[in-house]
């Protein structure tokens, strides 16, 4: 098995939130300037909401109730915001 197998097999083994962090921390060691280029619908799809955004008419979710929804799919437990 190669280092990289090796990696993703015991990767795999993690709990979910583990992976979530292990993903989001590996993304973050990526130089901006070799994430791949977005393609031309993604491109326009950007532009349209940004439209919409700065014209007001979009509809906005607070980042607490996108990251609430996020932990609620993967079954995770959502943190009370009381305390």
């Amino acid at each position: 098995m190669t280092t990289y197998e090796t990696l993703l097999a015991d990767a795999t083994r993690l709990p979910v939130a583990d992976r979530i962090q292990l993903i989001d921390e590996i993304w973050d060691t990526l130089p901006t300037d070799s994430l791949p280029p977005l393609s031309d619908e993604w491109g326009a799809e950007i532009h349209r909401r940004s439209a919409e955004y700065d014209a007001g008419s979009a509809e906005t979710v607070s980042w607490e109730q996108v990251k609430a929804e996020a932990l609620r799919r993967v079954g995770m437990a959502v943190p009370d915001a009381t305390h």
